[in-house]
């Protein structure tokens, strides 16, 4: 791992960085580079069957998919999974899986009430929250 200066120079080099187009302040679509064909192509490969387990990569795909779609998505995944193995690598450490869960268990409480009124309120019902005391 050496040969690559950070994690970013790896996407870069894989294909996989972020795009970063940008003018007058608006950010514009953008296409993500050549890069390494045969190892972009087996790292979305990748995505695409962690998409469909139960692990942090899934519920990353699940979030972004619904907000930029399924092949953006799975170009991010691709990305992160690069990132995972990077830092294996350079470290020498295990894996540990985050967990299916771990966007809903980061979410703030705040956050979490607004989205679900908003849902309740889409299907068409009125909501009145009364708050209560939770024993521990």
């Amino acid at each position: 791992m050496s040969r690559f200066k950070s994690v970013a120079h790896l996407a870069a080099w894989a294909g996989l960085a972020p795009g970063n187009c940008e003018s007058a302040g608006k950010k514009l679509s953008s296409f993500s580079r050549q890069g390494n064909r045969s190892l972009k192509t087996t790292l979305v490969q990748a995505a695409w069957a962690a998409s469909r387990a139960k692990t942090y990569l899934a519920a990353q795909f699940r979030r972004l998919s619904a907000r930029r779609g399924a092949k953006r998505a799975a170009v991010a995944v691709a990305h992160s999974i690069l990132v995972i193995a990077y830092h294996l690598i350079l470290r020498n450490t295990p894996y540990s899986e985050l967990g299916a869960d771990y966007f809903e268990r980061h979410e703030k409480p705040q956050v979490k009430k607004r989205r679900l009124i908003k849902q309740l309120e889409k299907l068409g019902y009125q909501v009145n929250l009364t708050e209560i005391a939770i024993a521990s």
